[in-house]
């Protein structure tokens, strides 16, 4: 299993030594995320410092950005990194795209489906020479011309990954992608009979196998060396769980453990000004559904029961704000567990 971390974004003079240490420790690659900092320059930084670490979006959103953005700064990247840059994206939700970034609404499924074909379109069309002629009912890309195409990549270019949370568009990743990107609310059992049946049918209708589809996340990872933090880490798990269990969307989550109730009452509280009696709300016994729970000594195996057999990476740390600490030895053990997925040996550019 791979072990990802994430990393400081919010001071680029700040990166080469954090993304040193990361790498020193063993883990397996960084997320970068976009909530209030863009996600492509800290890994553009990353890239230029670090030997080893996998790079990746996660996630970038796709509809503010054109396909042909995405997949020149994907193709740089990839050259910069010698091979390692992961594309994930996301579509984020309506109100965010239409009143955060000002872009036009429609079906993200289908048009999801069409930026990760366009931008697999231009990169074949850079590769080969040959004429950009992608056509779709939301996105057209029809020229390209020397002068507008980048230097040739010594090796494959990046995967791509897509955020998935509904039917629709866990089967489009299945479809379109080389990965999944989990949302972290989400349970084991959820995880078994609602989000791998769909991902499964999405990778029949392209003929793709499982092994060769890497999902990641699907959970929380609460740990830290002692009974002290791991309280903290749970805490802070506890009202991340009630922050989503607030809003519908996320429902069917609880509603696989017959806790509608509490969908309820949460989503109540969000809106009667209750933010801050949301973790209360939120047991002991829930957290340990949503996450993996233990101290640094027990994380392994507390991992490998919440989330082994099922996926194939997992976050160590949700948030830059709160950096993962797991010692190189315990990074090892899980790295040791089996996974359906079976990576492609890493190119070197």
């Amino acid at each position: 299993m791979k072990v990802y971390t994430t990393f400081p974004q919010a001071n680029l003079k700040d990166i080469p030594d954090a993304v040193s240490g990361i790498e020193a420790d063993g883990y397996d690659g960084i997320v970068a995320l976009e909530n209030r900092h863009d996600p492509f320059l800290p890994l553009a930084v990353a890239a230029v410092h670090s030997e080893r670490l996998e790079l990746a979006t996660g996630v970038a959103i796709a509809f503010p950005r054109s396909p042909m953005i995405a997949a020149n700064i994907g193709w740089d990247l990839q050259q910069a990194s010698s091979g390692r840059f992961e594309l994930g994206l996301g579509s984020q939700v309506r109100g965010h795209n239409e009143r955060r970034f000002s872009v036009p609404w429609s079906p993200p499924a289908p048009r999801m489906k069409e930026y990760v074909e366009a931008v697999k379109a231009i990169w074949d069309a850079w590769i080969s020479g040959g004429p950009l002629n992608y056509r779709g009912d939301f996105y057209n890309f029809t020229l390209m011309t020397p002068n507008f195409t980048p230097e040739a990549l010594d090796g494959p270019p990046p995967k791509i990954t897509m955020a998935a949370v509904g039917p629709a568009m866990l089967r489009t990743a299945g479809r379109t992608c080389d990965g999944v990107r989990l949302h972290a609310f989400c349970t084991r059992e959820y995880l078994e009979a609602s989000i791998l049946p769909q991902v499964g049918m999405g990778l029949l209708e392209a003929g793709k196998t499982r092994k060769k589809f890497q999902i990641s996340g699907g959970g929380f990872v609460c740990t830290g060396p002692d009974d002290e933090s791991v309280t903290q880490m749970m805490d802070w798990v506890r009202y991340r769980i009630g922050f989503y269990g607030s809003t519908r969307a996320y429902w069917p989550v609880l509603e696989q453990h017959d806790l509608l109730d509490l969908g309820e009452e949460l989503n109540y509280l969000s809106k009667n000004d209750g933010w801050d009696k949301m973790a209360s709300r939120i047991s002991d016994d829930v957290v340990r559904q949503f996450a993996a729970v233990g101290r640094h000594d027990e994380i392994a195996t507390a991992i490998e029961e919440r989330f082994g057999g099922l996926i194939d990476a997992v976050g160590a740390s949700a948030s830059p704000d709160i950096p993962a600490d797991l010692p190189r030895e315990v990074i090892q053990d899980i790295q040791r567990i089996a996974t359906p997925y079976q990576a492609p040996q890493q190119s070197t550019l």
